[in-house]
């Protein structure tokens, strides 16, 4: 995509600025990858690891009970680990932004989600994580500033990624290969194949 002149596009009486896109931009440098936000505000990488893992593993089980298409789950965890590429796991919920990018992922995929089932979700879980007794979400101050703290973070992840959330899954391609390989049907390489693309 070509760059739009520096002054932008005038429409009416106002300047728009464009979106530029290209393989500079949208990969992650080794350098960035090693010194993260996290990192150097003192946080060891083991316990950043761990947090990038957690926050994976409840935006997966979030998108499970919420009933989202996996390429929905896949698309929130691709939006959680962009964000903590650019901002500091001491500084920003874990939590919170993992709710937003379920959120936001809900609505890329076109299967959109309220915040009110996402924050339920994510509650349940956070009960069964702490093997409490299932209690029903109070609808009080407290879930309001939540439900507002989750809709900030959402912006936050659009603002912070300059709204490219546009993300390009390797499972098409997989099966693709694999109906020209004609072997669509083992599903012992098709399993595999899928769980590779996932990092897994």
């Amino acid at each position: 995509m070509a760059a739009l002149p520096s002054n932008g596009i005038l429409i009416g009486d106002k300047t728009y600025s464009g979106v530029m896109i290209s393989l500079e931009n949208c990969l992650i440098s080794e350098e960035k990858c090693a010194l993260t936000p996290s990192i150097l505000d003192g946080l060891d990488l083991d316990t950043e690891t761990d947090l990038r893992c957690v926050g994976c593993e409840l935006i997966q089980a979030a998108g499970i009970l919420l009933r989202v298409p996996q390429v929905a789950m896949a698309t929130g965890q691709v939006l959680f680990q962009r964000f903590f590429y650019t901002k500091s796991f001491v500084k920003h919920s874990m939590e919170h932004v993992a709710m937003a990018c379920v959120q936001l992922a809900s609505k890329i995929e076109e299967a959109p989600r309220r915040v009110r089932d996402v924050i339920n979700v994510f509650h349940r879980l956070r009960q069964l994580r702490e093997k409490q007794k299932p209690t029903p979400l109070i609808l009080d101050q407290e879930y309001v500033n939540l439900k507002n703290q989750i809709i900030k973070a959402e912006r936050r992840v659009l603002k912070e990624l300059g709204f490219c959330v546009h993300v390009k899954h390797p499972h098409k391609i997989i099966v693709m290969y694999l109906q020209v390989l004609e072997s669509e049907k083992n599903s012992h390489l098709v399993q595999t194949s899928w769980l590779a693309s996932e990092g897994k």
